[in-house]
């Protein structure tokens, strides 16, 4: 049984290894007929290999490496086979430029180059070159280029290449968005911009050595942004028709995948947990996932969960959450339910537009966090949550946030509690309890939990015995002559029944004699609370009960 290629994205390692691969040299084909070409995916949908294939088929230095091909689908096309080994490749990926700082990310692009010029150390005593080209190819591999001509690296090395083999260049430029995403999140979106801007405006316009460019990233970004002027510029979202098949598994190969490893009777579950993508019209699961699931179900049980974490796409929705506004929780509420929203979709973005929250879906829909369930007119879509990982992920979030909510609004809810003033602590609940997605308040235990994380940091105690029977929480003084507080919660059936269920909790306070238990032990000063929910909503009654 072959292993599973968790993690792996070089071609050849891969191979070599006999990991299972899912055959996507269909990419080979595609990309052939292609000048410069974009091609935008979720991360982590194999986007890295599959630019570590193009450069295995396409690099004049791995030759001796051709057998890799053997067997596989792009080995039956006799026209495409006559490319293969035939040119210079410069492949690089920014996946790793996350730096905090637009100087340190400088510094990792320098790294990068330096690699590339390493690879091609032969430049260095070319004959073909002239003494400065030389001398600043060396500028590269030592890492002192200045950042001028930092910017027009690809362009020059790909030139020197050209004079060297006397073959156009072939540029593979993986995860291009990656540092622009960290430059947003990071407060250096101007700097990283006009940066790559003069990048790729170089080495993929003004390149008469450039025989191919391809680019992979998570987003488009709009050509005003990032790709000034290129005219010949192809992009190839999840909307689009060409290439839908090469990045993820489709249902076929999932299902293959799954026989394979003897866990076909897992289907239905990979199909609710990491399906529900449309590639266009080709339906797609999360391979990244797949993959660690039948991992997990061959070396434990093949109990789902969510594998996909990713946590800078996680942080720009969190950003979107505390921005937004009724409209949008109310979405997130239908979306959380199972249910479609109907929205605009924004083909190009700049991350400066994602602070505009009307662009959240637009991103959502890129990165992968939403799904296609139908088109309605040109650029507006029915959305929807894709599948059960997503929905965890979406789950995860919201907690995280409302957990803040909780933690920013707990003093004032327990001040007003401590002073008895019932209306300024329904007040608060209720302000709060309108900011919560109804996923969370439609379970039976969210209100008793919510209010444990209320007033977590006063010392609460929840479901304990004190008089003639258990209460739902109580808040206990650390000293006998403050006060304490009792509280017991009821589920309404109806807004109508709100108060009525608050007072009945309230009497259940003074018929069970919960407060006279403490009393008993030596405290001095208690009120009981009884507080009824019904969704959003709440109503608070308040029992004074004194020694």
């Amino acid at each position: 049984m072959k292993m599973l290629p968790i993690g792996i994205e070089n071609f050849k390692e891969l191979i070599d290894n006999k990991y299972y691969y899912v055959d996507k040299t269909a990419l080979i084909k595609d990309v052939s007929s292609e000048k410069v070409a974009l091609y935008t995916r979720p991360r982590r949908f194999g986007k890295t290999l599959n630019m570590s294939m193009l450069y295995y088929f396409f690099s004049n230095k791995e030759k001796e490496n051709s057998y890799l091909f053997n067997g596989l689908e792009i080995s039956k096309d006799k026209e495409a086979c006559k490319h293969q080994n035939q040119y210079p490749v410069l492949f690089l990926t920014l996946k790793d430029m996350k730096r905090n700082h637009f100087e340190a990310q400088i510094d990792k692009f320098k790294s990068i180059i330096s690699m590339l010029v390493d690879q091609y150390a032969e430049l260095l005593d070319s004959p073909k070159l002239r003494e400065s080209e030389r001398k600043l190819l060396s500028q590269y591999l030592n890492e002192a280029a200045p950042v001028n001509k930092l910017m027009d690296a690809l362009f020059n090395i790909s030139v020197f290449l050209e004079k060297h083999y006397e073959q156009k260049t072939i540029v593979l430029i993986d995860e291009y968005d990656v540092p622009l995403q960290s430059a947003y999140l990071n407060g250096y979106y101007d700097e990283m911009i006009e940066f790559l801007r003069n990048v790729f405006s170089t080495a993929l316009k003004t390149n008469d050595a450039l025989g191919k460019g391809i680019l992979t990233g998570c987003l488009r970004i709009a050509k005003e942004s990032v790709f000034t002027g290129l005219n010949n510029f192809n992009v190839y979202s999840i909307l689009q028709r060409k290439s839908s098949s090469c990045f993820g598994f489709t249902s076929e190969e999932t299902k293959e995948l799954l026989e394979s490893y003897d866990m076909i009777s897992c289907e239905a579950t990979v199909k609710e947990w990491y399906d529900g993508y449309l590639f266009n019209q080709t339906e797609v699961y999360n391979p990244w996932s797949v993959l660690k699931y039948v991992k997990k179900g061959m070396e434990e049980s093949p109990v789902p969960e969510s594998f996909w974490a990713n946590t800078s796409g996680n942080e720009i929705i969190y950003r979107y959450i505390q921005q937004g506004t009724a409209q949008m929780k109310a979405e997130f509420d239908e979306l959380m339910k199972g249910n479609a929203i109907e929205k605009n979709i924004k083909s190009e973005l700049t991350y400066r537009e994602m602070d505009d929250i009307d662009n959240i879906y637009s991103f959502l829909l890129f990165t992968g966090y939403l799904k296609i369930e139908k088109s309605s007119d040109l650029y507006r879509y029915y959305l929807k949550i894709p599948n059960k990982e997503i929905e965890m992920i979406y789950v995860q979030i919201f907690s995280q946030w409302f957990d803040a909510v909780i933690k920013k609004n707990s003093t004032s809810f327990y001040t007003a509690l401590y002073k008895g003033d019932e209306e300024e602590a329904r007040k608060v609940l209720n302000a709060i309890l309108f900011q919560s997605i109804s996923y969370f308040d439609a379970k039976e235990d969210f209100y008793h939990g919510f209010l444990t994380g209320m007033l977590q940091e006063f010392h609460v105690i929840s479901n304990r015995e004190s008089g003639m029977g258990r209460f739902d929480l109580a808040v206990i003084p650390d000293d006998f002559s403050k006060r304490g507080l009792i509280i017991e919660c009821k589920h309404a059936a109806s807004l109508r029944s709100l108060k009525a269920e608050s007072e009945a909790a309230a009497e259940q306070i003074r018929e069970k004699q919960y407060i006279e238990g403490y009393l008993a032990d030596g405290y001095t000063d208690f009120i009981g609370y009884g507080i009824a929910f019904y969704k959003k909503s709440c109503y608070i009654t308040k029992l004074n009960k004194n020694r």
